[in-house]
């Protein structure tokens, strides 16, 4: 039987925390040997013999997190928004320093919503127009979506390979953020709405028919799966992967 994986969580007091310190335990060849709130200790994660973090804190301190783990020897998996372009290069030059080290950093941990917009790029260079909608609960802090970004910068990059044109829109006149956000030319629509906890939809329309692509998560168990698999697999592939779709076998 191999060596169980020793996992600390970072965030484990937040809702997404919380249920990655339950998923850990449950989990038979894991073992949960730390639970980091706001301001405690990162030295506890090595005093605890950790091999691995999930850090689902905050974006102010999701770099300094995966940067002391990465420094002491440790694989991250990472589902805290703010790793902007300039962040993830940084984070390669240090992995490029310990290239024994892997981190993974995933916009989203859903196996069905990675899934759903890896099929959206694909259907996104056969339709003349593309938009995408995402639904979240009141107390996100950031939009568009993490997965609405990732989503749009892989529409785009299909859609570009292909040598498909701009969807076409006739608008000369509107409100302020009336037609949405722009991710790499992707038109993306954020609402949040009571009730609400992780939905998007991509809208892909051509002459005469139209193709919508939907995924709802109802609870944040969804994305544990998501969460174990980037435990299981995060130390066979060094380096930084973006996107829990460098995991799955696409065929992309």
């Amino acid at each position: 039987m191999s060596a169980q994986i020793k996992v600390a969580v970072l965030g484990a007091a937040g809702r997404m925390g919380s249920e990655a310190v339950k998923a850990v335990t449950d989990a038979a060849d894991m073992e949960l040997v730390a639970s980091l709130g706001r301001g405690d200790d990162l030295q506890q994660i090595i005093d605890a013999g950790a091999t691995h973090i999930v850090d689902l804190s905050v974006p102010a301190s999701t770099e300094q997190n995966v940067r002391f783990a990465i420094e002491h020897g440790l694989h991250a998996v990472v589902g805290t928004t703010g790793w902007s372009d300039e962040r993830r290069a940084a984070l390669e030059a240090l992995l490029a320093e310990h290239p024994e080290n892997g981190v993974l950093i995933a916009p989203n941990f859903a196996l069905g919503s990675v899934l759903a917009s890896a099929f959206a790029a694909t259907a996104a260079k056969y339709f003349e127009s593309v938009e995408i909608i995402e639904l979240h609960h009141p107390n996100k802090v950031d939009a568009p979506s993490g997965t609405a970004v990732r989503t749009a910068e892989l529409i785009a990059k299909s859609r570009e390979a292909a040598g498909v044109a701009p969807s076409p829109d006739a608008t000369e006149t509107q409100l302020d953020g009336a037609r949405g956000a722009e991710v790499d030319g992707i038109h993306v629509h954020s609402v949040r709405l009571r009730g609400l906890v992780a939905h998007q939809e991509v809208l892909l329309g051509g002459p005469g028919e139209q193709l919508t692509l939907r995924h709802d998560s109802y609870d944040r168990a969804s994305f544990m799966p998501g969460v174990l698999l980037g435990l299981r697999t995060v130390a066979s592939r060094p380096g930084l992967t973006y996107g829990l779709d460098g995991y799955l076998e696409l065929g992309q």
